[in-house]
């Protein structure tokens, strides 16, 4: 455990426990307002997969949203199997994506988090 951070077992153990609690909750206050309680197995996938499948499943909640606004009986339908391609075909670009690192190409587009000062350093070198 000396490779880890200095507070990570004491945040896995807070975490844990909030996790419990957080379940023993659901199950005490009834159906009516567990509805409104998340499940913490649910806010932890992106900690599992990455958070770029939990902005996926955003931009497609709120897509098939829209749909089931417009058409209703079409989004019903054909919602589970659009959100199983875009979910499948983003497994698949995992393997050109991988062989492109292992290439060492680089991406054309890459995002930085900068101090103030930094950042206006950057803002005013790009505005000249």
């Amino acid at each position: 455990f000396s490779a880890l951070p200095k507070h990570c077992l004491t945040l896995c153990y807070a975490f844990f426990a909030v996790a419990i609690l957080i379940n023993l909750i659901r199950d005490v206050v009834g159906k009516k307002w567990s509805k409104f309680i998340p499940v913490p197995m649910a806010m932890a996938i992106p900690f599992y997969l990455g958070s770029y499948f939990a902005i996926d499943m955003c931009v497609g909640s709120l897509i098939l949203f829209l749909w089931e606004k417009t058409n209703k009986a079409k989004a019903d339908a054909f919602g589970p199997a659009v959100a199983s391609g875009l979910i499948c075909g983003d497994g698949i670009w995992t393997l050109p994506s991988s062989i492109l690192a292992l290439a060492g190409v680089k991406p054309p587009i890459c995002m930085k988090f900068l101090s103030r000062a930094t950042n206006a350093k950057v803002d005013k070198f790009l505005s000249s």
